[in-house]
């Protein structure tokens, strides 16, 4: 069967803060690759809101975590890894999956049981689904750490995936 790198494995309707972790446990889930912005934060933020910390401290109970950012800047994602204590990457230029393999590397789990979670179809479940990870569409997060309402680029993204049959 060929896979549909447009399609998400699993299109939420939710913020990652509401995400069960139980599921990914269930789907024999190793680890997480958390993409930032839109998907933990506001683009224009640097502080995590208190649930989604809450989120990926239960989450790190069980999963190992590394965030993958586009985001050209070193400080902003270091302050933000800081705050939950996880690895990073920035500047990671996804779709291209250079950086997403080195962070495959260092979290040491077949593919197969890592999801990546992003709020972007072009970039984080592209190249998630390239590399054959479990990949998730979450809606981009507000300021209040509720989802957004302003998801304007998602549902472009959404419409155009719908004319390649990507979504229904």
């Amino acid at each position: 069967m060929i896979r549909n790198w447009l399609k998400p494995d699993w299109e939420t309707g939710l913020g990652i803060a509401n995400l069960p972790i139980d599921r990914f446990i269930n789907l024999g889930i190793k680890a997480l690759i958390l993409d930032v912005d839109g998907t933990l934060l506001p683009r224009q933020e640097k502080k995590l809101h208190s649930s989604v910390i809450l989120w990926i401290q239960e989450a790190k109970l069980h999963l190992d975590l590394h965030l993958l950012s586009n985001n050209p800047s070193k400080k902003r994602i270091e302050y933000i890894s800081k705050q939950i204590n996880i690895n990073f990457t920035h500047n990671a230029a996804k779709p291209s999956s250079r950086a997403l393999r080195k962070a495959l590397i260092s979290l040491q789990q077949d593919p197969k049981h890592i999801a990546i979670i992003g709020d972007r179809i072009f970039t984080d479940i592209l190249v998630g689904n390239r590399l054959g990870l479990y990949t998730v569409l979450v809606q981009p997060i507000g300021s209040n750490g509720k989802t957004s309402k302003n998801n304007t680029v998602q549902r472009l993204e959404q419409s155009i995936a719908a004319i390649f049959g990507a979504i229904k």
